[in-house]
């Protein structure tokens, strides 16, 4: 059955492989790696040792690490009537737009552990394709996609995968109606885990800097949703809500991010529009500006800079240091820019 969007009517896409070509095409993900460099693929142990040294032990050089799979993204439904989400705790990362009417749309990032399931799974919008760019070879999964917007997802440097291509990836659950009742198996797209170097997101962890203000709860605003996280010092987390409710996943859990950046971003009209004419929203990831970055009850004021599509985005305090971020789930909330009243931030 062919997916529907409700905002934009039927949403598919032709599909230009089968299921042993996915197979084939995560599996040279897979081979590929996920590196910093992209497109440089790595040397091969001893290729450029001599018959003598190769014949020593001692001189052998030691083997490179295999390389990191890639990165599993999945487009997640955040309206009211697709609440609960299912699997979202699980990320690493989880990006949060602006869609059509005001309303916002998730991205989850899965690199160091796979849940059983995820979802609702919903459409991707053009925007997905630049913030994506900082990978090699992601394996976004989503519902469809509005039909103009088919040939720049063919276009681009991952592997897209709808119901449509991999109908056994995907299910339908029985507490909600469509279109908020697709959910992914992330194992029938990725069979493990890459590990924490397919995300090459320009991400720094470690200890806080120094300076920051106390903060116990930050809200941001869209202009038809709202994200709150409030800091529990009991967690050593900022608990997730969403339009005043308390986030919480269909397993019972609450939804907490160690680091949320409130990054404040261009947001302007696209080339799309949805089914009642209203033009989708383009969050633009590459350029620079100015975040906050929520930590340890603490507010940090930062840059954020990314040159290309295929760097990831680099995060400095007020004094140019490199800004940190706690170990755990991070939350990055796109903002538009403009100032606090512009985007209702706090």
């Amino acid at each position: 059955m062919t997916p529907v969007d409700k905002a934009h009517g039927p949403r598919t896409r032709r599909s230009t492989f089968g299921p042993a070509l996915l197979a084939a095409a995560v599996a040279l993900g897979l081979a590929a790696g996920c590196t910093g460099s992209r497109g440089s693929p790595p040397d091969k142990p001893g290729a450029d040792r001599s018959p003598a040294s190769s014949s020593s032990a001692d001189s052998s050089p030691a083997p490179h690490p295999p390389p990191p799979g890639p990165v599993l993204a999945v487009k997640i439904d955040n309206a009211p009537d697709a609440r609960p989400p299912t699997g979202l705790d699980a990320a690493d990362v989880v990006y949060a737009e602006q869609v059509e009417g005001g309303l916002s749309r998730l991205m989850a990032l899965y690199a160091t552990k796979l849940p059983p399931a995820v979802g609702p799974v919903r459409s991707a919008r053009e925007s997905d394709l630049e913030l994506l760019g900082q990978f090699t070879r992601p394996v976004l999964a989503f519902s469809g996609a509005q039909g103009k917007l088919l040939p720049l997802i063919d276009r681009a440097p991952l592997t897209a995968v709808t119901p449509e291509e991999s109908s056994g990836a995907f299910h339908r659950g029985t507490d909600r109606p469509a279109p908020h009742n697709l959910f992914l198996r992330p194992r029938a797209l990725v069979p493990s885990p890459p590990g924490a170097a397919a995300l090459t997101t320009g991400f720094r962890y470690g200890a806080a800097p120094p300076g920051g203000t106390s903060e116990k709860a930050r809200s941001v605003r869209f202009p038809a949703a709202r994200f709150t996280f409030t800091w529990s010092p009991g967690r050593a987390r900022w608990l997730v809500a969403m339009d005043g409710r308390a986030s919480v996943t269909t397993g019972g859990r609450r939804v907490a991010a160690a680091t949320v950046v409130v990054q404040y971003v261009t947001v302007r009209g696209s080339r799309f529009h949805d089914f009642l004419g209203n033009t989708t929203p383009y969050t633009q990831t590459v350029g620079s500006g100015r975040a906050t970055v929520l930590r340890d009850g603490r507010a940090f004021d930062a840059r954020w800079d990314r040159p290309a599509a295929t760097d990831g985005t680099r995060f400095t305090t007020t004094d140019g240091a490199a800004m940190t971020f706690a170990p755990g789930q991070v939350w990055v909330v796109f903002a538009a820019a403009g100032g606090a009243a512009g985007d209702g931030s706090r």
